[in-house]
């Protein structure tokens, strides 16, 4: 389901308004001359005007993971997000869709709604009580005595939203990248068996990193750094991203275990019908993903510290606990853990050039009970933990490439996912420039 669009669609003009010529030859220069196996230069992480291309050109431009429908159930919930400066109120339809429409009245640009979530008829704004429809159209503005003018003229813009397999993504662009509907015809059978439809929010994790928020994307596309997570580490086996050939010595008997049990799930995945095979197409096409199911150690069966389930429901119609995780990264800026007992998505929204928001949020069966069939804390310790470890990790990067002394240095071969982030990052700011 997807919402016509009103609002522009940012261009190199807008940028060029705001920085000298200079400066953009600069930047576009900068682009050009980026090293490929070498992580960015100083000015990719710390400069303002690069923040503000990346808002246009990334943000402004591509399909971006917002939400999912366990967040909104019911016609009239809505959830408010913000991309650097663009603010979208995101909201449930009575024919189970979404409307996503800017949140800036068209009075005097007041935002309409002011709080993350919640559940509404018409859209009041706060200021001078001017009123939308769930539409976006604006329904009363008048007072006594006042020159009449054409409401028409002033509904709330709009922008794209469609809902995929539960999750609702958002573009803010008059002409949305068209290989989407590929992409999610690509993971829509992965995610299916989990329906997302028949779960709700158990917990949501709000963290604002101080760090760029391509040091956050980049932090999560590799597990060189995998030793500094003690908790994840008991389930999540460590020779992730590795390969026969890179095993070092010290994780060879891991490594052994780990293509053992993911011998033993794709087993069962063939049984039950479940996709598994990797596909990784991260800088090969405009709306870059990386899916696949892949084993956890232990039980096999979920984040916890012996790898047990956490939730005693399994999730939609899947009728095994030991199947791992689905996990799926998609550009720009999310990824996904789907287990059998329940499902985490990461959402990222860049703030300013130096600070990130990153939300998580933890979904169970619907019918599942907080304190009979999962314990909240036990739910989600492993990854709150995690979190707040990548947290310090990305936010030491970014204190680093603000040194006069900081150089980029070569990615190791395990974090090849790293450098097909930054290739579809910088292939899709050139077209932007071009």
């Amino acid at each position: 389901m997807t919402a016509s669009v009103s609002a522009p669609q940012p261009t190199r003009g807008k940028l060029a308004s705001s920085v000298s010529a200079e400066q953009l030859t600069e930047i576009t220069e900068l682009f050009q001359n980026r090293r490929p196996g070498y992580s960015l230069d100083s000015p990719f992480y710390t400069d303002p005007a690069v923040f503000a291309l990346d808002m246009q050109a990334i943000f402004g431009t591509h399909w971006l993971f917002a939400t999912s429908v366990a967040e909104i159930p019911e016609p009239g919930d809505y959830v408010t997000v913000d991309y650097g400066p663009y603010s979208l109120i995101i909201l449930r339809t009575d024919d189970g869709g979404v409307n996503v429409l800017h949140n800036v009245c068209r009075h005097r640009g007041a935002r309409v709604l002011t709080e993350a979530s919640g559940s509404t008829g018409n859209l009041v704004c706060g200021y001078h009580s001017w009123t939308y429809s769930p539409e976006g159209e604006l329904i009363h503005a008048s007072t006594p005595g006042e020159t009449k003018f054409d409401k028409n003229c002033f509904a709330l813009k709009r922008a794209h939203g469609q809902i995929r397999a539960g999750l609702i993504f958002v573009c803010l662009a008059q002409e949305p990248p068209t290989d989407f509907d590929q992409v999610a015809e690509i993971f829509e059978p992965y995610l299916a068996p989990h329906d997302i439809s028949r779960t709700k929010v158990a917990y949501q994790q709000n963290i604002i990193e101080e760090a760029n928020w391509k040091l956050v994307m980049e932090n999560n596309r590799e597990c060189y750094h995998c030793d500094g997570h003690p908790e994840l580490a008991c389930s999540l086996f460590p020779t992730w991203g590795l390969s026969d050939e890179s095993v070092p010595t010290h994780l060879e008997e891991v490594w052994k275990r780990n293509k053992q049990a993911q011998a033993s799930l794709e087993e069962r995945c063939r049984r039950y019908g479940i996709p598994f095979k990797v596909v990784e197409e991260l800088d090969t096409r405009i709306a870059g993903i990386r899916i696949s199911r892949e084993s956890l150690d232990g039980d096999g069966e979920s984040f916890s510290p012996d790898g047990h389930r956490l939730s005693k429901k399994l999730l939609g119609d899947l009728r095994d606990f030991r199947l791992g995780r689905c996990s799926m990264h998609l550009q720009p800026n999310s990824w996904f853990h789907f287990q059998s007992d329940h499902i985490i998505t990461f959402a990222v929204f860049p703030i300013n050039e130096h600070q990130t928001l990153v939300r998580t949020t933890w979904l169970v069966a619907d019918d599942a009970l907080e304190g009979e069939d999962y314990d909240l804390e036990t739910l989600t310790h492993t990854w709150k933990q995690t979190n707040l470890q990548d947290k310090a990790f990305v936010e030491l990067c970014q204190k680093g490439a603000a040194s006069p002394v900081y150089e980029p240095g070569p990615y190791m071969l395990s974090e090849y996912q790293v450098e097909a982030f930054l290739n579809w990052y910088t292939q899709r700011v050139l077209e932007h420039l071009a």
